[in-house]
């Protein structure tokens, strides 16, 4: 452990792996739920597309995947409450653009396009301090509109009917949600990749599900196992040498299997 940790840019990988696992399993609680697997779907494509079209105009990827993904979060309510739109229907469309996007400026980047095909299966390993700071900065975000609306969102969960008849602000929350899985999506693009981090907003808060009822602890348990996920994938990456981004996903899916076999709901205890 000692010489896994003794590299600066390791340090930093571990960091950005706790941080950016974390954040997406309580993030994966509203995907989960909330049932957008979609809408995660899409937004995190769209980040992909936009950082390499980014890339092809000569802008920093962390731009235009920002710019994309929050571009698609804010597309993604109003469109799929248009008449003769549903959510499946305004999903679909959203996602054959952006990935139609993202292989046109694939295919357009000069040279070997390393940098390009780097986004696809992430780069955990060149996180550098401002990539810490921007995800710092989005979990705090993220748990503080859990912990500031914990009420409200529980009440969205159980009941949308009930809590829209009782004034919660349903529509507000749901966009604001949208918005954070867009900084979401947009700033663990790098370390994840664009075709891995769907995998890991979903299955830690997938895994929480299976072992407990409590939507406080089901937050709690999905940030933990997503943390605990990208840890031990980015540990066996450096010593198996193997892309950590597919590392991470394979070992949040490993958590998963072994939620289902054990899962305490089985039994029907309440947890």
């Amino acid at each position: 452990m000692e010489s896994f940790l003794s590299y600066e840019f390791l340090q930093r990988a571990l960091l950005m792996a706790l941080l950016g696992g974390g954040v997406c399993g309580a993030m994966g609680v509203f995907v989960v739920l909330w049932r957008m697997s979609l809408v995660g779907m899409c937004i995190s494509h769209a980040a992909f597309a936009g950082a390499l079209l980014g890339l092809w105009l000569g802008l920093p990827p962390l731009a235009g995947g920002l710019a994309a993904s929050l571009g698609a979060a804010s597309a993604v309510g109003p469109l799929a409450e248009r008449p003769g739109f549903s959510l499946d229907t305004a999903m679909g469309v959203i996602f054959s653009v952006v990935m139609s996007l993202a292989m046109l400026a694939l295919g357009l980047l000069p040279g070997a396009r390393t940098e390009g095909l780097s986004l696809i299966w992430g780069s955990l390993l060149t996180v550098t301090r401002l990539d810490l700071a921007l995800m710092g900065g989005t979990a705090l975000l993220l748990f503080a509109f859990i912990f500031v609306f914990f009420k409200e969102i529980q009440a969205i969960i159980g009941q949308k009917q009930a809590a829209l008849a009782s004034g919660i602000p349903v529509r507000k929350i749901r966009y604001a949600s949208l918005i954070l899985m867009g900084l979401v999506v947009a700033f663990a693009l790098k370390a994840i990749g664009g075709l891995l981090i769907f995998s890991l907003i979903v299955t830690p808060a997938a895994t929480a599900l299976q072992l407990t009822y409590s939507l406080r602890r089901m937050f709690i348990l999905a940030a933990l196992l997503g943390a605990a996920a990208s840890a031990a994938g980015l540990w066996f990456s450096f010593h198996f040498s193997v892309p950590p981004g597919a590392a991470i996903v394979l070992t949040a899916a490993a958590f998963l299997l072994a939620a289902i076999l054990l899962s305490p709901k089985k039994r029907g205890k309440t947890v």
